[in-house]
């Protein structure tokens, strides 16, 4: 698999995996996906896409499951809703939902298929990305970043045409085997050539210090990889899996380490917790009230 002599294709549609059960949260998440959980007042998914909007992308792809309906209605419009609101004088409301329908172009897919794992949401999106390339966002983290993480991302994929990941240096060594680690050759400043990704490494066999994670650029070629992947860890199919045979099948794979942003990992209840409290702090409205209560708490 040669890298593209073409003209190199723009990235215009993101996938977006949304189907998990969402079980650390439990009981919480046997109705509301965990995706919609509220960072104060606006829902974990909805940060998700804004990235991707704020970075080109005109097609947004969210792959579902069951109980997942409550995210297609929040990307809605709901017309009683606004009708509400403009007749009760909620002008700054109104707008504000009204932006949440035209962030992208939305396309809902459920996922179904013999095997669990983190590639499979992707392999559902095929016949949608059909011969493009594509982003990829998890619906439960996203980074704050100026500019967007995605689109540093879409910067170095244009520059050096390859498949692009999002990483960051983790600096504590025995927090390396939490995360799949590259070996990597450097080839710009804060952009290196992945040779391979070692998945949560022992600290004393890990390649490097750089953790691949959250978001990634991929070929149309990946789907075929996928398809032909034999089940591994706990017998999913794993996206870091299909990424190593792109790597060995000689595509170009690089990984971009993220500048001037904060990864916020809302996959687990402390680090949830962690984000709501930020976010909380910095809220325009309830920030300084909010700072004061937890100055006075008796811990």
């Amino acid at each position: 698999m040669a890298r593209q002599n073409k003209k190199i294709m723009e990235i215009r549609k993101v996938i977006i995996p949304a189907a998990g059960w969402g079980t650390r949260f439990l009981p919480q998440t046997k109705a509301i996906p965990k995706e919609m959980l509220p960072i104060v007042d606006k829902p974990v998914i909805q940060y998700v896409v804004e990235e991707a909007a704020s970075s080109g992308i005109k097609d947004v792809i969210i792959i579902t499951g069951k109980q997942k309906r409550a995210i297609e209605d929040h990307f809605d419009r709901s017309q009683e809703l606004e009708r509400f609101l403009e007749e009760n004088g909620k002008i700054k409301e109104l707008h504000e939902i009204k932006k949440i329908t035209k962030l992208a172009n939305f396309i809902y897919i459920r996922q179904n298929g013999e095997y669990y794992g983190n590639a499979m949401p992707i392999l559902t999106a095929k016949s949608v990305v059909a011969k493009e390339p594509f982003a990829v966002l998890w619906g439960d983290e996203f980074i704050t970043a100026n500019p967007p993480r995605l689109a540093q991302m879409i910067k170095v994929y244009m520059k050096h045409k390859g498949a692009v990941i999002s990483a960051v240096r983790i600096e504590t060594k025995d927090n390396l085997s939490r995360y799949g680690i590259a070996e990597i050759k450097k080839v710009d400043k804060n952009v290196s050539r992945i040779k391979r990704i070692v998945e949560k490494p022992l600290p004393s066999e890990a390649p490097s210090n750089l953790a691949t994670h959250g978001a990634y650029i991929l070929p149309p070629d990946i789907f075929g990889i996928i398809e032909k992947l034999k089940p591994g860890k706990n017998g999913e199919i794993w996206l870091v899996d299909a990424i190593n045979k792109l790597i060995e099948k000689n595509f170009p794979v690089y990984a971009c380490e993220i500048k001037n942003g904060n990864y916020y990992d809302t996959g687990n209840k402390l680090e949830y917790l962690k984000t709501v409290v930020e976010f909380g702090l910095r809220h325009q409205k309830v920030g300084k009230e909010f700072k004061e209560y937890l100055r006075n708490l008796k811990l």
